[in-house]
């Protein structure tokens, strides 16, 4: 132990000099590098599941068949599956607004026992039979005075005003952010929830359920013909369109309006960062997003959109449709499907209004009259407020953390016995779950030896490797430069915290720069008794050190501006990964380089890393075989303080990984 603390320390002197001589780039030009390896990364991946998308449906008989394997699928992305119970909704109506053409009502139910949906429901004067209903989910439309929220059903109040003066049932609900109540749609957007990747929790997923709660209560209403159902709404209000309309059949009729675009969009032109977390599902099944829009197949669908949304691109919107269309052509039902394209920003404007109207009359009433009203706000915020005061005991505020399902904990031994799950089906639920954004064929490692140097007997090997695709790494060797091979090979696994210390804290240790190494970047200083120790150990042969640091950490390390770095990591979430699984990946792969290297054939190979890195180097220890150690120090105990992985709460949780990894490894906890 003692001498494994002075080589940690030793090895932190030396790692970041050597990788700047190693890639001969200074701090600056290392983080451009990152960036377009990234950037490089990112094209490939979207790329792949553009291509990806929709490819195998050649016929309706095959979309048939695939169609509600997709449905289940897009359940549990957004966190219902098994879908919840459908409870009472405890509908209460807490005042009414009289106007001329119609009466609006507002009210709250229950989409689950305390979580509350607020609503103004709009009903058209003198109907004299059911009529066509419209839902219309509301977008992001901030309606707070003296921090007393109105809802953004407010804000889009004329919507509901226009359908009911032309005779349909409008039903005008909250979302959960801006709501009455107020919830959470930014978790990863910038407030650092993390670990609502580890739970598989999306609030797309809540604003799913409180739109198909919301048809509920439409259709228990006498007022509404349940066989003609429209939906819309637009931004926020227009991607819930897309998930609502997807998993539930009785809505006839969609017309979203500026709420989706492709991941070409998202992830490579970077507009996932006009967006916050209620846009997306979790994308455990690695979708394009024409995907989600063919599930609506084959009923009338209009997508609407303006020219020059900046975050909606008109390109993806385009492409989007295009591949749409092919699902809807095999059903011979192209006239079913509709691009609407407006002039201007993204903004609700009458353009876009007029169109969904004709859109409904068409489909719905079976008429196509003139439009000659405008859509206007006729009430005042006040009057639309459904509580006098807010109910103490809603969840709203704090759904995320109940309304996806997790796993039990398992205690150990983990059999297959008594309910309890065996170490290969959890293996292949993290495989399937948390980590399909891995590499599904794995590729040369392309080991290359990039530069060498030695001093004291011993002998330092730069080599790079390919993790996969556009992912170059770097991992360094030291070794006795001559004799017999060492008798064991230690892989430690840089994270951020300690790259930077080895920076500012420690000098490098090694003296003349050889064969490629710049002798600027090696300067010679005396040792000292720790790494006189090192090198000793080294040259011995009791071990051989390999140092190691994942993607976006040291010689690949990409820009250091928060939010950018935080973007990036939500386009790895679109992906269908996340960084961190990634990072996994490339210690699965830093093994097998280490495994490669012909001066670490011998002897057992250990791995040490800390905190959550370390956690990355126990689930890279779980797929990767040929560990015989693992020395982890300070690791959280739980994945809700990190690292993220997709849905991993829904597999196991950290304790119950380490008791997998202690079926293959010596475990060494600090």
């Amino acid at each position: 132990m003692q001498h494994q603390t002075k080589l940690r320390a030793a090895m932190l002197a030396a790692i970041f000099l050597l990788a700047l001589a190693g890639s001969n780039l200074s701090a600056v030009e290392a983080s451009s590098r990152g960036d377009e390896m990234l950037a490089d990364y990112f094209r490939a991946e979207t790329a792949a599941l553009a291509d990806r998308c929709l490819s195998d449906i050649k016929t309706l008989d095959q979309w048939r068949a695939k169609r509600l394997e997709y449905r289940h699928q897009l359940q549990e992305m957004l966190g219902l599956w098994p879908m919840p119970e459908r409870t009472d909704l405890k509908p209460v109506i807490t005042g009414r607004v009289e106007l001329a053409e119609f009466t609006v009502e507002n009210l709250y139910f229950e989409a689950s026992p305390l979580l509350y949906v607020t609503a103004n429901l709009y009903l058209p004067k003198g109907l004299k039979a059911p009529a066509p209903a419209i839902l219309y989910v509301c977008g992001h439309s901030q309606q707070i005075t003296n921090n007393v929220s109105f809802g953004n059903k407010t804000g889009y109040q004329h919507h509901g005003e226009w359908f009911a003066r032309n005779g349909y049932v409008c039903l005008v609900v909250d979302s959960l952010q801006l709501g009455e109540i107020p919830g959470l749609h930014h978790g990863t957007h910038h407030l650092g929830l993390w670990w609502w990747n580890a739970r598989g929790y999306t609030p797309a997923g809540v604003e799913a359920w409180f739109g198909i709660r919301a048809l509920d209560y439409l259709c228990s209403r006498p007022e509404v013909d349940p066989e003609r159902i429209g939906l819309t709404g637009r931004s926020g209000g227009g991607s819930y369109s897309w998930t609502i309309a997807a998993l539930d059949d009785r809505v006839k009729v969609a017309a979203p309006v500026a709420g989706i675009t492709d991941l070409q969009n998202q992830v490579v032109d970077g507009v996932v960062a006009g967006h916050c977390d209620c846009m997306f599902f979790v994308n455990t099944y690695r979708w394009d997003f024409p995907q989600l829009a063919a599930l609506i197949a084959p009923r009338p669908l209009l997508i609407g959109n303006t020219d020059k949304d900046k975050i909606f691109p008109l390109d993806g919107v385009v492409r989007l449709h295009k591949k749409t269309r092919k699902i809807y052509a095999l059903y011979g039902a192209a006239d079913q499907l509709g691009l609407l394209i407006t002039e201007g920003p993204h903004q609700d404007t009458q353009d876009l209004q007029v169109p969904v109207l004709r859109w409904f009359n068409r489909f719905l009433k079976g008429e196509e009259p003139l439009i000659e009203m405008a859509a206007k706000k006729l009430l005042e915020r006040e009057q639309l407020k459904v509580f006098e005061s807010l109910p103490a005991d809603a969840v709203n505020s704090r759904i995320q953390e109940s309304f996806v399902p997790q796993a039990k904990p398992t205690r150990p031994p983990i059999t297959s016995g008594a309910g309890g799950q065996s170490s290969a089906s959890l293996r292949a639920a993290l495989r399937e779950r948390t980590f399909a954004g891995w590499p599904s064929e794995t590729n040369a490692l392309k080991l290359e030896l990039q530069g060498q140097c030695e001093n004291f007997g011993v002998r330092m090997n730069a080599y790079a490797f390919q993790s996969q695709p556009y992912v170059n790494l770097w991992l360094y060797v030291f070794g006795r430069t001559k004799g017999k091979k060492s008798d064991a090979v230690t892989l430690v696994v840089l994270d951020e915290e300690h790259w930077k210390d080895c920076r500012t804290t420690f000098a490098p240790w090694l003296g003349s720069g050889e064969q490629g190494l710049s002798r600027e970047l090696l300067p010679s200083i005396p040792g000292g008794s720790r790494l006189d120790d090192l090198r000793r150990e080294v040259e011995a042969g009791k071990l051989t050190l390999a140092l190691f640091a994942p993607r976006g950490i040291g010689p690949t390390a990409w820009t250091a501006e928060e939010k950018q770095r935080t973007n990036m990591r939500r386009r790895f979430m679109l992906l269908g990964q996340t960084l961190d699984g990634m990072r996994v990946w490339d210690i699965r792969r830093a093994v097998q380089a280490t495994r490669a290297i012909q001066e670490s054939k011998a002897g057992p190979l250990n791995v040490e890393a800390g905190g959550q890195m370390g956690v990355n180097a126990l689930y890279a220890s779980l797929f990767e075989r040929g560990v015989s150690r693992l020395e982890l120090k300070q690791l959280p105990g739980s994945h809700t303080e990190g690292p993220d992985y997709l849905n991993v709460l829904q597999v196991l949780d950290i304790p119950q990984a380490l008791q997998l990894a202690a079926e293959g490894a010596e475990l060494d906890l600090q």
